[in-house]
């Protein structure tokens, strides 16, 4: 079983469309079981999409509608005009860059049977660009979240608030992956990084008999460029399972080595 998860940037990311391409590509030939998608967006001011992808299972509360440039949209249908069918699920959590309605996907092999659309931040102000939210979808009896965390020192919305909301719902599921970025580095001690590790979850990073450094950033990005680091190379795209599980392989994607780059982020890729 394979798992993907990558902060894609997207409408945003230069030469984006053909950067989209090579992930469409690669997607088709490594057909990952699920993946999970942060920075999914599509422009607020822009039409209606006209014909959905199949395989689309709306999220419950959600009131925003699927727009003509949506991201997740145009990977479902570049993947099916490839033979590769998809199930996903696209959950908006607030106006990105003055412009944009920002969200995240999940994408599953396997039928979704149900979603969940998570509140993390203690705002719930759609236009304000600190609220969080995270998109679960059920495949099987497995529970996959997206999560695009906030920052451990941000006073206003701290990283602690927005973790114990999700762990309250994902960690009382049977069996919980979370999958995306997590913008808390893993290299640093006592913040977000370990308040996950003691709550009880395992980074399958560490649980991979084969692994890479797992370096996701290598320069300074959005959120970052204010940190006295901020060019520092770091492991903030992570993916978490709430019980202990036989991983095989860990590997960052998507940074220019094996694959092209496609975003700021590089991804992670694992199999159980």
């Amino acid at each position: 079983m394979k798992l993907l998860t990558l902060n894609t940037h997207s409408l945003i990311e230069p030469d984006y469309e053909a950067k989209r391409d090579a992930f469409v590509n690669f997607i088709a030939k490594e057909q990952p079981d699920v993946f999970a998608l942060q920075e999914v967006n599509q422009t607020a001011s822009a039409p209606l999409l006209g014909d959905v992808p199949a395989g689309y299972y709306p999220c419950p509360c959600n009131m925003v509608l699927l727009k003509a440039d949506n991201h997740a949209a145009a990977v479902a249908r570049m993947l099916e005009e490839r033979g590769v069918h998809y199930h996903w699920s696209w959950l908006p959590a607030k106006i990105g860059y003055d412009r944009y309605d920002e969200g995240m996907a999940v994408f599953s092999r396997a039928p979704i049977t149900q979603t969940e659309n998570l509140l993390l931040s203690r705002s719930n102000d759609y236009s304000y660009w600190k609220t969080r939210r995270a998109l679960g979808i059920c495949a099987g009896d497995v529970w996959y979240y997206a999560v695009h965390m906030g920052w451990w020192k941000d006073e206003e919305e701290p990283f602690a608030d927005q973790w114990n909301a999700l762990e309250a719902t994902a960690g009382a599921k049977p069996m919980a992956f979370l999958l995306g970025d997590f913008n808390s580095e893993a290299d640093v001690r006592g913040e977000g990084y370990d308040l996950i590790l003691c709550s009880g979850w395992q980074d399958t990073f560490r649980l991979a008999q084969q692994r890479d450094d797992g370096y996701t950033v290598v320069q300074a990005i959005d959120g970052w460029r204010d940190a006295p680091d901020a060019s520092a190379k770091k492991r903030i795209d992570q993916i978490w399972c709430s019980k202990a599980v036989p991983v095989r392989s860990s590997r960052v994607v998507f940074r220019g080595t094996q694959e092209p780059q496609v975003s700021d982020h590089a991804g992670i890729l694992i199999e159980l």
